[in-house]
């Protein structure tokens, strides 16, 4: 792979009034109540998204017509306090099956006093075909700020 200039990660925060271990289990595990289903690349409207609870394990979307398409995979699971997942689509819109082209989102999950803070990081965008683009487009739709106002949200209503 060529050198090419890093991409600034893009970050976002959140402080929620639950334990670290609840904060966690709603990210990593009702994942679909959060995340926008408009953000597909399937075909078919997503009908759910899914966080295999595991190292190795996938994250994907399936269509409301049963097909799957891949997003990434988990890089570590540390329950309640860190989660990293691979980011494996590129400029296209399209999986990019090779780990060695993903982006990585890391999140953090700390106690503060009777609650969470939860910390995410999505970096190594320069490692995607078209990396800049998925930059811009993540953050001209609101970015992680944007993603982790639906998690606190979800989170209340739960």
């Amino acid at each position: 792979m060529t050198d090419v200039a890093p991409i600034p990660p893009i970050t976002g925060t959140v402080s929620l009034t639950i334990p670290v271990e609840r904060a966690f289990e709603v990210f990593t595990q009702s994942i679909n109540s959060w995340w926008p289903h408009q953000f597909h690349i399937g075909t078919a409207d997503v009908d759910e998204v899914v966080l295999e609870s595991r190292v190795g394990g996938r994250w994907y979307e399936r269509g409301v017509d049963g097909s799957e398409c891949d997003w990434g995979r988990v890089l570590a699971w540390e329950p309640p306090h860190r989660l990293l997942f691979t980011w494996q689509i590129n400029g296209s819109w399209q999986f990019d099956p090779d780990p060695d082209h993903a982006s990585e989102i890391e999140a953090s999950f700390r106690p503060d006093g009777s609650g969470t803070v939860v910390e995410v990081e999505h970096r190594l965008f320069e490692r995607l075909a078209g990396g800049q683009a998925i930059n811009d487009a993540i953050n001209g739709g609101g970015g992680w700020a944007l993603l982790l106002d639906g998690y606190a949200k979800a989170v209340a209503e739960q």
